[in-house]
C-alpha cells in the first residue's frame, strides 16, 4: 500500500506531465486536424469557432481561455464570440460556420439523431473534405478538454 500525503492527494494530477508522449500524439493530431483544415480551405476563425463550441459545451475553461485568444488573434468579432453559445438564435454566422457549428455538437454529444443528420445537412455547405477536418477538429478539441478538465489545468488571469 502506498502512503500518500494530505498534500499530494490535493495536488492536481497533470496526466500530460506524467506521460509527455500520448500529450505530444495528442498534440500531433490537432495539428494535422489543423493542417487538414486549412487544407480544405476553411478559416482559421472557423476552427476556433469550433474548439470555442466545443469547449463551451464541455465546460473547459482552461481550453476557452486559449481559443478565445487565438480566435481574437486571427480576426474573430469579439461580438460573435459573445453569441456563440446561441448561434442557433442569431443569423451572424455564416452557412458554413453554423454547419461546422452543428457538426461541432453533434461530435462533442455523440447524440444519435443529431450526430447524423448534421453531416447529412453539413453537405449542402461544405465539402466531404471540410466535414472531415471539421470532425478532426472537433475530435481532437475534445480529447484535449479532457485532459484539462481531469488535470484541472489552472485559468489565471489576465
Amino acid at each position: 500500500m502506498t502512503i500518500t500525503s494530505a498534500s499530494s492527494r490535493d495536488e492536481k494530477v497533470f496526466i500530460d506531465k506524467f506521460d509527455p508522449e500520448a500529450f505530444r500524439a495528442l498534440a500531433r493530431t490537432a495539428q494535422a486536424a489543423g493542417a487538414a483544415a486549412a487544407r480544405a480551405g476553411l478559416p482559421v476563425t472557423l476552427v476556433e469557432l469550433v474548439n470555442l463550441r466545443v469547449s463551451q459545451i464541455n465546460g473547459c475553461a482552461y481550453c476557452l481561455r486559449a481559443h478565445t485568444r487565438a480566435a481574437l488573434e486571427a480576426g474573430e468579432n469579439p461580438q460573435r464570440l459573445g453569441l456563440l453559445a446561441a448561434w442557433r438564435e442569431t443569423d451572424v454566422f455564416t452557412p458554413s460556420e453554423r454547419a461546422a457549428l452543428a457538426l461541432a455538437e453533434a461530435t462533442t454529444s455523440l447524440n444519435g439523431s443529431a450526430r447524423g443528420g448534421a453531416a447529412v445537412a453539413a453537405r449542402d455547405d461544405l465539402t466531404d473534405e471540410q466535414i472531415s477536418a471539421v470532425l478532426w477538429v472537433a475530435i481532437s478539441i475534445n480529447a484535449f478538454n479532457r485532459v484539462s478538465i481531469m488535470s484541472g489545468h489552472p485559468v489565471r488571469e489576465v
